[in-house]
């Protein structure tokens, strides 16, 4: 390592180059980790006007679909149960037998239970109560 060592010659303009390159990287990574927040910065904003350009094509279309007379008729029957005159509408509300709903789940306990070890017979129970179960809805 000394023998190295020693065989290195140092002149003045080698010393010299070598304490400019080493000034110019003191300088110049501040100013690139300033540049690099900044460009972060930009693409972060231009990311957020994209967003705002969407939401802004978008509010138009709602916008348009408003000019139309049959949406503006479909959204007051819907939201508003308008009818037009002579129409008879039948409004049918909670029409499912009490029975056939589910039941209220219980509320989730924060006590660790221990199950047992063997699962297979908790699967076929599992698998059996849900091909069993009464649904709410029938099916058509």
């Amino acid at each position: 390592m000394r023998e190295w060592a020693s065989g290195i010659r140092l002149s003045a303009f080698s010393v010299i180059m070598l304490s400019l390159v080493v000034l110019g990287a003191w300088v110049l990574v501040p100013t690139m980790g300033t540049f690099i927040d900044q460009r972060q910065k930009i693409a972060a904003l231009e990311a957020s006007i994209q967003v705002s350009h969407d939401e802004i094509a978008a509010l138009e279309k709602e916008r348009e679909r408003w000019d139309d007379p049959a949406y503006i008729t479909t959204q007051a029957r819907e939201r508003l149960y308008y009818v037009k005159p002579g129409e008879v509408v039948y409004l049918v509300d909670n029409d499912l037998d009490p029975a056939a709903l589910p039941r209220e789940q219980e509320p989730v306990s924060d006590t660790l239970e221990e199950k047992p070890a063997d699962w297979m017979p908790q699967l076929l129970r599992t698998l059996t109560a849900a091909g069993l179960s009464q649904t709410a809805v029938p099916a058509q």
